[in-house]
């Protein structure tokens, strides 16, 4: 993020944090976004629409209003080009307008908006987009005229703030980013189920885009299609692309999945705003676990879509319920089920079902995968005697907001080629932040490194045999294979005697000296009070 993209970040913050007053953080967020991103669809389409009516210079809501026979086609050509249209009335401007004004008509007019947006803006719909954004919540205000006064006030402040910096994807999509991650400082525990920290997103995608390299340059090619299953607000397909992009290189097409219906609207909206357009990626709202996403279901044999990279942060130990039926699921049923208590490798072995032969998997667990004993012993034993783990990463505790535990970061490949695996302890690579732990860019920037040329380093990062992990029982517990203890000074007894034998005679001759002093100081007192 530029220095001025922060800024802007820096001032939209400070606008919700001084606006949302007793309204929950959660709650606000969702507004605040909504409308940061109305803003961002509203100037392309403008400035896209103005270009295309170069030798007219008019205003577009008087170009419509001039030439309604020629609407239909013009939106035509801008559903071909753009991939969306806005009717002038929902443009960003208007509605600025309105707000400025304190139009008794706003929040009608952003209702209709949205629904417009919704169900007619978009050549593939983007339906329920706004679904979570309650215009008519009393949390807005008591009733109507309060609530519409507050939409006003937060829409030309929030304009205000923009009007000073740049407003094209890179910077509003970073402010964007930067809202998020905001709002999820101030979460708690419900930050988990929508942001994935940035170091540790920078950590995946430098992982699956390593392998996309040209061997004699080093440069970045081409990435195929990629798969988050728990994307959240898709920061983390997002790092990957934008990894890609500053190469030059090519990526195939985005899919993300995610249950909650929030976080799914969040994601494609942060997905338009950072300049992707519709037609390259798909994010489906539905439950990872069950696979109710029909581009992936078995039953269909149609549907053989499998991918270069898959990542995810999934929700840690999460409790599920696995059905009689998913026994026999193409997913699990060479491995078993994971446990009801901890769905860790149901997530895992979820993913690494749809990886490409030629793929690479990084994944965020728990540390309880890597020791843990029953159905996960034997999940973990299978992975490893077929060759699929690849590495294992050691991540510092406390690096989330919705969690202390430590984590780890599982790499998986179906074709890997070295018979062992790398282990990488970075547990104790941070600096230590206020609320949390933080990986510094060095940091990010050595475990890449160490990853990829597969370096050994002592008390950092080993390769491990085969026949070594076979030894300890399939158990993957960074600490068997990596010592982190420091070896204790020796102690030479006969240095550290002489040396209290030297300080007792200093004591001895310094007391002796002062007795003189205070022995010579009373006789002259005595002297003088004769």
């Amino acid at each position: 993020m530029t220095d001025q993209n922060h800024k802007l970040g820096n001032i939209l913050w400070s606008i919700a944090d001084q606006l949302r007053g007793a309204m929950n953080a959660d709650d606000f967020r969702d507004y605040m976004l909504s409308f940061l991103f109305l803003r961002y669809l509203s100037d392309n389409y403008e400035t896209a629409a103005k270009k295309e009516l170069a030798a007219d210079h008019k205003p577009l809501d008087q170009w419509y209003q001039e030439n309604e026979k020629d609407v239909l086609e013009f939106e035509k050509h801008m559903r071909r080009t753009m991939h969306y249209v806005i009717a002038p009335k929902y443009l960003w401007n208007n509605i600025a307008e309105m707000a400025r004004t304190q139009h008794n008509e706003l929040l009608q007019t952003l209702q209709d908006g949205f629904k417009y947006i919704e169900n007619e803006s978009f050549a593939s719909t983007f339906n329920g987009l706004f679904s979570e954004i309650n215009l008519s919540s009393e949390k807005l205000g008591k009733d109507l005229k309060a609530r519409n006064d507050k939409l006003c006030t937060i829409i030309s402040k929030l304009n205000e703030g923009l009007a000073q910096f740049s407003t094209d994807s890179d910077s509003l999509g970073d402010a964007y980013e930067y809202l998020i991650g905001q709002f999820a400082a101030g979460s708690g525990k419900k930050a988990g189920e929508f942001y994935t920290p940035q170091p540790i997103s920078s950590i995946l995608s430098g992982i699956v885009t390593l392998d996309c390299q040209e061997p004699a340059t080093g440069r970045k090619i081409k990435l195929g299609d990629i798969l988050d299953f728990a994307c959240g607000s898709g920061s983390l397909l997002l790092n990957i692309r934008h990894c890609m992009k500053k190469d030059n290189a090519k990526i195939g097409k985005i899919y993300g999945q995610e249950k909650n219906i929030t976080t799914y609207n969040l994601a494609r909206m942060n997905m338009l705003l950072h300049g992707v357009k519709d037609s390259e990626f798909e994010i489906y709202h539905g439950d990872t676990l069950s696979n109710d996403w029909d581009i992936l279901r078995e039953t269909n044999p149609a549907n053989k879509l499998r991918f270069d990279a898959v990542v995810a942060n999934p929700p840690f130990s999460y409790r599920w319920e696995p059905t009689e039926s998913l026994s026999s699921d193409m997913r699990f049923k060479d491995y078993g089920l994971a446990p009801k208590s901890a769905a860790d490798f149901a997530f895992l072995l979820h993913g690494f079902h749809f990886l490409k032969d030629d793929g690479v998997m990084a994944i965020v667990l728990p540390h309880g995968v890597l020791f843990r004993g029953g159905a996960e012993e034997r999940i973990r034993s299978k992975l490893l005697k077929d060759g699929n783990i690849d590495t294992v990463i050691g991540l510092p505790a406390n690096l989330f907001y919705s969690a202390g535990i430590s984590v780890c970061v599982v790499v998986l490949k179906k074709c890997k080629k070295p018979d062992d695996i790398l282990f990488i302890n970075a547990s104790e690579h941070f600096e230590k932040d206020k609320r949390q732990n933080r990986l510094l860019p060095e940091h990010i920037d050595k475990i890449i490194d160490t990853y990829q040329y597969r370096k050994e380093e002592e008390r950092y990062s080993r390769r491990v045999s085969m026949a070594e992990i076979e030894e300890n029982g399939y158990n993957l517990n960074i600490s068997r294979y990596i010592s982190t203890a420091t070896t204790e000074e020796t102690i030479d007894l006969d240095a550290v005697y002489d040396e209290l034998r030297t300080i007792e005679n200093n004591i001895i001759t310094a007391r002796d000296r002062h007795n003189e002093f205070l022995n010579e100081l009373g006789t002259k007192l005595l002297l003088r009070s004769d």
